[in-house]
């Protein structure tokens, strides 16, 4: 159950001014607009989360990376547990044509508005209980997504990515590993529940017996 990275790179990309976040609007008010999860926090203004979320080809990348390293073959299938729009997927079935795909988000916005090639591959559920059958996929990832879930749902949703994988499983939350990454978290997040240092989130995934791969979100 090793710690890779395939998301820093992409991560550094957008640039970040984490006093502005707290200084020029209320945290309290745009956290509860963000919590929505509709149309505000996809392609609303900055403030309330993505500031438009449009494809634009930056995760082929790292579709490539994960294809690469876990062997992706044709025949075999991929859930995305909070797929968003969609975009991670449609990369995977450019990189590796035939691959089956799946997707599940908590937001009708975003499956309503999700890439049109794979948007009859996604669900609107939560991720603690995964509407799939034991052991039916050969990768499962969850990219930005676990550390929105409060604890008692969070325990859930780390068994059932473990119960519904027959093989890989990679998940990316966001983390800190001193305290200037974990003030600038508290500044730039909106819908965080779960707030653990590196160590916190190793501690959960071998309580709820996930095994599997990782990788964090840093704010540096």
């Amino acid at each position: 159950m090793p710690r890779i990275d395939f998301i820093t790179p992409l991560h550094r990309q957008t640039r970040r001014d984490y006093l502005a976040r707290v200084n020029e609007f209320s945290k309290a008010e745009a956290a509860k607009v963000a919590k929505r999860f509709d149309r505000e926090y996809w392609d609303g203004d900055r403030k309330f989360g993505y500031g438009g979320m449009k494809y634009d080809g930056r995760w082929r990348v790292v579709a490539e990376a994960m294809a690469k390293h876990y062997g992706l073959k044709a025949g075999q299938r991929i859930l995305d547990v909070g797929c968003g729009k969609g975009f991670l997927l449609y990369e995977f079935t450019q990189v590796v044509p035939g691959v089956e795909v799946a997707g599940l988000d908590i937001s009708s916005y975003a499956v309503e508005h999700a890439k049109e090639e794979v948007r009859p591959f996604l669900r609107v559920g939560h991720a603690r209980e995964l509407p799939y059958d034991n052991a039916s996929f050969d990768l499962i990832i969850s990219i930005n997504t676990l550390h929105n879930l409060p604890c008692f749902d969070l325990d859930r949703a780390l068994k059932e990515i473990q119960r519904v994988g027959r093989a890989n499983r990679y998940i990316v939350v966001e983390s800190w590993r001193n305290e200037e990454e974990k003030t600038n978290l508290l500044y730039w997040q909106l819908t965080c529940e779960s707030f653990y240092s590196t160590e916190g989130w190793e501690w959960w995934f071998k309580q709820c017996g996930y095994q599997g791969d990782w990788g964090y979100i840093f704010f540096e």
